[in-house]
C-alpha cells in the first residue's frame, strides 16, 4: 500500500463514523497531510445537514494551529469529490481553493448531477493539482447505498430473513394466534438492528404487521430509526398498529404495490436504501423481480419438522458465511 492509499484508507475509516447519521448524504472522510507526510488534521461528515468532511478537517487544522504557509504546502485527501454547489452548506471546492492547499487526492467522483466533476474542474482551474481514483473500489463500497440512488435512480435493496435448519420462517399462525417462532438469538438480533440502522427505510407486508405488530425501530444498536414502509394492498392493518404510530415516519402502499412503483416513489423521497424484513410472500415477490442488491439469511440450528411457513429460496452457495451463536449467517451481494 503506497502513501496515497494509506491516507485514503484513513479517510474511509473516518467516513464510517457517520454511518448511521448522514443518510441520504454520503459518508465522507478527509485527511490533511503535510509535505513531510505527517497528518496535520482530520474530519468527516458527522450528521445530515451538518458541515462536510472537508469543513471539519480544516476546522481541526485551525484548532491545531496549522499555519497558512504549511497549509499551502499540504495535500488534502478526501474519499468523495468535493461539492461545487450551494445546498445545506456552501461548496467545499471553494473552501479548498480559499485555503490554498497544493494538491487534492480524491477517491471517487460524485455522481450527483449537481456535482458530477464540477468540483474537480473548479480545483484544477484554480491551479490545484488533483488526483482521482485512489482506492476507488473501496470508496464505492462504503457509499454503495448513496451511489445506487444516484446512478440507478432507486434505493439500494437489502432482503433479510431468519429460517430454521429445515427452511421454515415461522409456524402457521392466525391473527389471534400465538407469538412468532423464535429463531434468532439475542446477539443475532443485535446484528439485525445494526443492519436496520444502516438503511434509511425498513419494509414489511400486512401479514407480518398483523401477526407480529412490530415497531420496526432500532433499539439494540446506535443510530436513527428507519422510515417504516408497509405494503398493505387490502388495507387490513388497523390504525392502532404499532407500525403506524408516531415513533417514526411510516409510508403505506395500498393502491399501487408494484415493486417498480414503490422503488420509484422511494427514490423521489430521496430514500437511498431499504431493508425488507418480511414476510414470506413479500420477500418471494421481490426475489421474483430480480431487483435487489443484497441478501442476508440467518439459518438456525433449530428444526421445525414441517407444518410451517416455508422460507423463500435463494442460492447461497457462493455467499459469504459467518457462524455466530451456532447459527450460520449468509451474506450475498448481487451488484
Amino acid at each position: 500500500m503506497n502513501n496515497s492509499e494509506k491516507f485514503m484508507s484513513r479517510c474511509l475509516f473516518l467516513a464510517q463514523n457517520g454511518a448511521y447519521y448522514v443518510a441520504p448524504n454520503p459518508m465522507v472522510g478527509a485527511v490533511l497531510v503535510g509535505p513531510d507526510g505527517d497528518v496535520l488534521a482530520e474530519g468527516w461528515h458527522q450528521v445530515y445537514g451538518g458541515p462536510h468532511a472537508e469543513v471539519n478537517c480544516f476546522k481541526d487544522a485551525e484548532e491545531r494551529g496549522i499555519p497558512d504557509e504549511l497549509m499551502k504546502q499540504s495535500t488534502l485527501y478526501v474519499s468523495l469529490e468535493p461539492c461545487s454547489h450551494y445546498g445545506k452548506t456552501p461548496p467545499c471546492s471553494e473552501l479548498i481553493i480559499h485555503k490554498g492547499v497544493r494538491k487534492v487526492v480524491v477517491g471517487i467522483l460524485d455522481p450527483n448531477p449537481l456535482v458530477g466533476g464540477r468540483g474537480i474542474a473548479l480545483l484544477r482551474q484554480a491551479g490545484i493539482e488533483v488526483e482521482v481514483g485512489v482506492l476507488e473500489a473501496e470508496c464505492r463500497e462504503v457509499n454503495k447505498r448513496f451511489l445506487c440512488l444516484q446512478e440507478k435512480k432507486r434505493p439500494y435493496v437489502t432482503l433479510k430473513w431468519a429460517e430454521t435448519a429445515d427452511g421454515y420462517l415461522d409456524l402457521y399462525r392466525t391473527e389471534k394466534g400465538g407469538g412468532p417462532l423464535r429463531i434468532s438469538t439475542d446477539y443475532t438480533k443485535q446484528l439485525v438492528h445494526k443492519l436496520r440502522a444502516m438503511n434509511m427505510a425498513i419494509m414489511v407486508g400486512s401479514t407480518t404487521a398483523l401477526l407480529d405488530d412490530p415497531r420496526l425501530t432500532t433499539t439494540k444498536w446506535a443510530g436513527r430509526n428507519p422510515i417504516r414502509v408497509l405494503v398493505d394492498r387490502r388495507n387490513r392493518v388497523p390504525k392502532t398498529a404499532r407500525i403506524l404510530n408516531t415513533e417514526a415516519e411510516t409510508i403505506v402502499y395500498s393502491d399501487n404495490t408494484e415493486w417498480d412503483f414503490i422503488l420509484k416513489d422511494l427514490a423521489a423521497r430521496n430514500i437511498h436504501s431499504i431493508m425488507v424484513e418480511g414476510g414470506a410472500t413479500l420477500l418471494s415477490n421481490i426475489l421474483s423481480t430480480g431487483i435487489y442488491d443484497e441478501v442476508h439469511v440467518e439459518v438456525s440450528d433449530r428444526v421445525l419438522g414441517g407444518d410451517g411457513v416455508k422460507a423463500p429460496f435463494v442460492d447461497l452457495s457462493d455467499a459469504k458465511k459467518t457462524v455466530l451463536d451456532g447459527h450460520i449467517l449468509y451474506e450475498k451481494e448481487y451488484r
